[in-house]
């Protein structure tokens, strides 16, 4: 018998960002034009710092042995969307999100995880504000704006 193994409401979002203030967005492959900050769910017996570090290694093959990841001490809690909704177990509607930030270099190689994402690109904070489709991205970017002391 197949069991199906349901996704954990907790998650984590990473805000990379660069030395000239710019966000490192990615193209989801499953939605149209959805733009986000690295993004997952944590696996069983696994923190969100963790999974923070995994997630990062498999969208963008940044080693973060090498580039340290900042717990911004920060969640949400969001209504699933509901064409993610069949992911969770039945009656799950909400999830609480981790997030964390991550700086490296601009001229970084980005090693895109295909089967999640078919794109990427360096935009201002301001820019990339307006870019990312989630609420909780956007708080997160502004929080990366108070944190570097710029406008946006």
């Amino acid at each position: 018998m197949n069991v199906k193994k349901y996704k954990i409401p907790i998650s984590i979002l990473v805000v990379i960002f660069n030395e000239k203030n710019e966000c490192l967005l990615l193209k989801r492959k499953d939605r149209e034009n959805f733009w986000q900050s690295v993004t997952g769910s944590i696996e069983e017996n696994e923190s969100p710092y963790e999974a923070a570090k995994r997630e990062v290694e498999e969208e963008t093959g940044i080693n973060t042995k090498i580039f340290h990841i900042q717990d911004w001490k920060m969640n949400n809690e969001y209504e699933i969307y509901s064409h993610w909704r069949d992911r969770y177990a039945p009656g799950i509607t909400h999830n609480t999100e981790h997030i964390f930030g991550l700086e490296v270099p601009s001229d970084i190689n980005i090693k895109l995880e295909p089967r999640e994402h078919t794109d990427h690109v360096w935009a201002e904070a301001s820019k990339a504000k307006k870019i990312v489709f989630s609420w909780t991205n956007r708080l997160a970017i502004e929080k990366f704006c108070i944190f570097r002391n710029i406008g946006c």
